[in-house]
Formats: C-alpha cells, sequence, structure tokens
C-alpha cells in the first residue's frame, strides 16, 4: 500500500527533481503539490512567479495544488512567527486527512532540514528528502541531461546582471561566477520549470520584464497565450 505524500513545492528544478524521484520510488501516493503564495502579489513565495504560472504548472504535471497564502507585514515578508502558524495548521489539516509525510527538495543545508523537522515533529509529521546530499555540481547537470526545462526567475544581486530569465542550461552553468552554488541552494537564484520528466506536456511561457527589487533581479515569467502588462517594481513580492 501506498504511503500518502504531500510535496513541499516551490515550482522550481530542486522540487522537480525531488518530485520525480518520489513518483519512480512508487512508494508515494502524491496527495497534492503544496506552494506558499504571497497574498498581496499572488506569486510564489521568493521566487516571484505568477500564480496563474503555478496553476498551470500543477495542471500540466496532473499532481494537485494546495495553495497556502502568505498575509505580508505591511510591504515586508510574512512574519516567522505568522507563517509557522499558518503552516502548523495546514499541516494539522493533513494530518486529519491521513497524509504525515511531507517531501521536500533541500540538498544540504542542515539548519534548514532541522527547521523543518522540528516544525514537522510538532504535527506529528516527517520529511523526506529524496535528493538530499547529492553533489550539486553532478546534479545540476542532470537536471539538464533529463530534460528538465526551466527559467531563472530570481537572482540575487552577487551573482551578477544578466541572469534573471536565462534557461538553466549547460551555458549557464558555465558562466556562473566563483562560488555560486551550480544549484543554487544557498539561494543565489531560484527557478520555475516549465517541462521535464514528471509533466505531461510543456507550460507555455515566455520572458518578460527583468526588474530589480531589494537587490534582487525578477524575471517576470509571463503565460506565453497571456496578454498582460509590463511588471513594474510594486508588482513583484518581498522576499
Amino acid at each position: 500500500m501506498k504511503l500518502p505524500i504531500v510535496m513541499s513545492w516551490s515550482g522550481g528544478k530542486d522540487s522537480a527533481v525531488a518530485l520525480y524521484e518520489l513518483l519512480n520510488t512508487n512508494a508515494y501516493d502524491m496527495v497534492a503539490l503544496l506552494t506558499t503564495v504571497s497574498e498581496e502579489y499572488r506569486r510564489i513565495s521568493h521566487h516571484g512567479v505568477r500564480e496563474v504560472l503555478l496553476e498551470q504548472q500543477a495542471d500540466a504535471i496532473g499532481i494537485p495544488l494546495d495553495k497556502v497564502y502568505l498575509p505580508s507585514n505591511s510591504g515586508h515578508p510574512c512574519r516567522n512567527d505568522v507563517y509557522e502558524q499558518i503552516m502548523g495548521d495546514v499541516m494539522a489539516r493533513y494530518k486529519a486527512c491521513g497524509v504525515e509525510t511531507v517531501g521536500f527538495g533541500d540538498l544540504f543545508l542542515e539548519d534548514l532540514r532541522a527547521y523543518r523537522e522540528r516544525n514537522l515533529a510538532k504535527a506529528g509529521m516527517r520529511g523526506v528528502f529524496p535528493i538530499w546530499k547529492r553533489d550539486t555540481t553532478k546534479l545540476a547537470r542532470e537536471v539538464i541531461a533529463m530534460g528538465f526545462k526551466s527559467y531563472l526567475s530570481c537572482v540575487e544581486g552577487k551573482v551578477g546582471p544578466g541572469f534573471a530569465g536565462r534557461p538553466y542550461d549547460e551555458e549557464l552553468l558555465a558562466s556562473l561566477p566563483a562560488g555560486i552554488d551550480p544549484c543554487g541552494e544557498y539561494g543565489e537564484f531560484h527557478t520555475f520549470v516549465y517541462d521535464g520528466p514528471v509533466f505531461k506536456r510543456p507550460v507555455p511561457v515566455m520572458v518578460g520584464k527583468i526588474v530589480i527589487r531589494d537587490g534582487r533581479y525578477y524575471a517576470d515569467l509571463i503565460p506565453a497565450a497571456m496578454d498582460v502588462p509590463a511588471a513594474c517594481d510594486a508588482d513583484m513580492p518581498p522576499v
């Protein structure tokens, strides 16, 4: 009997690879993709990707999407205590439905994993980390070779201009500055995956305007079939 599991889903490449690994074990029943979304900006937390693209992504994968809206704090990110309360309620809801396991795409940040596991334990749940401790240089190339296609949606200023909106491919890996993790595990960049082995069909997406907010470069990714105005700084969420 398969174990019910919910996937902590950012819409990025690491989440996608972790999902792929979990599905291929044939040990889990994937109940939902769980994503936090800015209530004010209607974009994926940290990644800055439009909610409509998240919805199209989940539909193209074929797994139900569970969106958790996070309130902003006077234009700043959701306070951590508020975040923990909201997510605690979400985990309690899953627990009540018999789902006690959450999948994550984390790679090597010990403090982040410990934080997740502490909060899950409070709800009587546990985490599964299918790509934990994978060598990120090797994994980056495997992601590309497996056919996952994505764009960089958010890039830290230390990476430098010109990277937001670029495809995550071998050319990008070769051009990353020294000291930048090739999977962006330290938060140097975030991605939006629009095609790959877990997709039933690609998500039509194009790169819109590049904006700068709080020292980060954001690419406003737009559904290819949508006629939308170019983004302005006010459209982009706080990270």
